[in-house]
């Protein structure tokens, strides 16, 4: 049997239904704040380019001009967006056809409402991704001048919050610099390819009316642009990478804020937050909470989610709207809140105060130099590690269960404890072992690339405020260029408006 069904084709005259109003053209214009920043220098360069080919009337141009300087001058939550006229696009439209009638109609010639949002969106991007990069940098450089101020405040570092080994507050501090330069400098190479421009794709295969692509690219100060057509309107994968890093630089942060909410407890009591970083419980007068670590800890795992919703948001086939209906707002809105959390945390690091004498008391009460005793048994008695590690094993069991510390073990202890492993001492009995056994000289000893001893943490401490300040100078300069270029085609615009 043959199907004489006729399948309609073009606009529907019917009026979107009010759930999908509610669903969907409501989602995007939420996302209207973010756009608004960008549209309105994309549109103006599209414009521009336009003219610059002699494909729009001047008297078009100047109407143009005008209206889009007007949204440009207008604040995203005073512009007219309505989900009842549809999405961020369809509602500019509007507004601009009911200003200037028909010649709105020239902002479409060559160029699809994605392609617009596409364009607006890098725009955007890449000023919160350059944005981000000064805000990690800024966390650098504070936890290296931390570390340097505490360079000699002595500590049992930790593991599985038990005693390790003798380290300093400096030394543990600077381990989450090293992640944070390195989320930094993927930020500002991952925006070499946000940087890069949409413009003149067409839908899926280019337009027949800008035949040189990079005349807009450059206008906006894009580095060149995104040559495939198709890969310029659908590609996700930078969208992935600037989620990934920025999730990486603030769980970073997250680790270090949750060792300092436990440390920051009285049964620590290693550090305390400056008042501005707490907020008081309102029913317990004693208790002043650490609020801001609890801010900064959440917003890791929020930022784990945007990523995790993204990656099956995108599991879809090609060129699919679902891609980036949510993308407009969840990309910036990471990364927005990725910016605030890392200078909260620089805030947070900056002013933290370090209860030295609690951290030193703590260092003598353990066993942290359990390890460097056995490396000194093995060389001294001429046995291999694990012997040694076992023989002090027994000694540090033997000694705590009398109630004393790592600091009060002695050769004889040792002897003892190799007299029940091995059947006889191993001639420690009257070794003096008070500088093996001192925190402060273990430290000193860590003078390799990377260690503990003061020196070298101030060395590694120089080195990353260093690279910190090359980061937040390249991003800056960004900034500038995107700024220098944004205004250009403002002014430019400015002169169409007056028929210039």
């Amino acid at each position: 049997m043959t199907d004489n069904r006729h399948r309609p084709a073009g606009p529907s005259d019917l009026a979107p239904a009010q759930v999908l109003i509610d669903a969907g053209f409501a989602t995007e214009i939420d996302d209207a704040p973010f756009l608004h920043h960008g549209l309105n220098p994309a549109d103006m360069a599209h414009i521009l380019d336009l003219d610059g080919r002699q494909l729009v009337p001047a008297d078009a141009l100047r109407d143009l001009a005008r209206v889009l300087l007007e949204a440009h001058a207008t604040k995203p939550e005073d512009f007219p967006y309505d989900p009842a006229f549809g999405e961020t696009y369809n509602c500019r439209e509007k507004h601009f056809s009911e200003a200037i009638g028909n010649a709105s109609g020239w902002l479409h010639a060559g160029r699809p409402r994605r392609e617009a949002a596409r364009v607006a969106m890098r725009l955007v991007l890449r000023r919160l991704c350059a944005e981000l990069a000064i805000a990690g940098a800024d966390f650098v450089e504070a936890v290296a001048a931390v570390a340097i101020n505490h360079a000699e405040s002595y500590m049992p570092d930790q593991t599985y919050l038990q005693h390790a080994q003798p380290s300093t507050f400096g030394h543990y501090v600077l381990g989450f610099a090293g992640p944070a330069i390195r989320d930094v400098n993927r930020l500002l190479a991952e925006l070499e390819s946000v940087n890069l421009s949409p413009g003149g794709a067409g839908c899926v295969n280019g337009t027949r009316l800008l035949d040189d692509r990079g005349l807009i690219a450059g206008s906006l100060g894009f580095d060149g642009i995104i040559e495939h057509t198709r890969d310029a309107m659908w590609q996700t994968d930078v969208l992935v990478s600037l989620l990934s890093i920025t999730t990486s630089l603030v769980s970073n942060e997250s680790k270090l804020a949750e060792d300092l909410e436990i440390w920051s407890s009285p049964e620590f009591d290693y550090i305390d937050l400056a008042g501005p970083y707490t907020r008081s419980s309102v029913l317990m007068p004693q208790k002043r909470n650490p609020y801001a670590l609890s801010i900064v800890r959440g917003a890791s795992g929020v930022l784990i989610g945007r990523l995790s919703g993204f990656l099956a948001v995108i599991k879809t086939p090609s060129a699919r709207s679902d891609n980036y209906i949510y993308a407009y707002g969840e990309v910036p809105r990471a990364i927005d809140l990725a910016r605030r959390i890392t200078e909260l945390m620089t805030g947070v690091i900056s002013t933290v105060d370090v209860n030295r004498e609690r951290l030193v008391d703590q260092l003598h009460q353990g066993f942290s130099q359990s390890t460097d005793l056995a490396e000194y048994v093995m060389l001294e008695a001429g046995i291999d590690y694990r012997t040694a590690y076992r023989v002090v094993g027994i000694t540090v069991r033997e000694v705590s269960r009398k109630g004393g510390r790592g600091v009060d073990i002695t050769g004889a202890d040792i002897d003892a404890a190799a007299t029940e492993l091995l059947g006889a001492p191993i001639g420690m009995r009257d070794v003096d072992l008070t500088e093996v056994l001192d925190p402060r000289h273990i430290v000193q000893t860590r003078k390799a690339q990377g260690g503990a001893s003061p020196g070298t943490v101030i060395e590694m401490a120089e080195g990353l405020t260093r690279a910190a300040r090359v980061a937040r100078t390249s991003a800056q300069q960004s900034l500038a260029n995107f700024d220098h270029a944004e205004g250009e085609v403002l002014q430019r615009t400015r002169e169409a408006a007056n028929g210039m």
